[in-house]
């Protein structure tokens, strides 16, 4: 355990920061099994309506560090892709 008042304040904001990433994270993983599902069942409207939140929602996870800035773009890009195979 930490002793240093420094070290105390890291393992506090280290905890906050995990529980907002994790929440994020979770989210965009969500979103993305929406999509999947739209894609699988070939609902092509809702596919689009579920590829534009799950975009927003990667793409705010990106912004907000916790996504780099690649992954984020290759989420969406497999999605688009996927979505866009729908005929």
């Amino acid at each position: 355990m930490a002793n240093i008042k420094s070290a105390k304040k890291r393992i506090l904001v280290t905890e906050k920061r995990t529980a907002r990433n994790k929440s994020i994270r979770s989210a965009v993983k969500t979103s993305i099994k929406k999509v999947d599902a739209a894609v699988a069942a070939k609902d092509k409207e809702a596919a689009q309506a579920a590829l534009k939140s799950a975009t927003s929602k990667i793409s705010k996870a990106a912004t907000k560090g916790v996504y780099h800035k690649n992954t984020a773009g290759r989420k969406i890009s497999r999605l688009t892709k996927a979505v866009n195979s729908i005929a």
